[in-house]
């Protein structure tokens, strides 16, 4: 199975993906009720509602992150922490610069 192998690259995108999961997940739970875009639009408009949702898309990745490392494949951790540090990077980009 893909998610066994120890492969920087597959590292590089599961770091990617698990926080989008993380976001859609904290959609569901909290906002089903409202346009997926909607709920981006004040996402992107309100900066403590995307701090409290980008924190949680990083838990995400904290996990994914925990389940390589435990397991001992590290190249496979090694690109799920380099993926985080691009997108908290790219997070604190717009948190801040917008």
């Amino acid at each position: 199975m893909i998610l066994k192998r120890d492969n920087f690259k597959l590292g590089i995108v599961l770091g990617f993906l698990a926080p989008i999961l993380g976001i859609v997940c904290f959609y569901l739970i909290n906002f089903r009720s409202a346009k997926f875009i909607n709920f981006l639009e004040v996402m992107l408009t309100l900066k403590s509602f995307f701090s409290a949702v980008i924190t949680v898309s990083l838990v995400a990745n904290g996990a994914i992150f925990t389940i390589y490392t435990n397991t001992e494949r590290d190249e496979t951790a090694r690109g799920i922490f380099v993926a985080t540090m691009v997108y908290a990077i790219v997070c604190l980009v717009l948190k801040y610069a917008f």
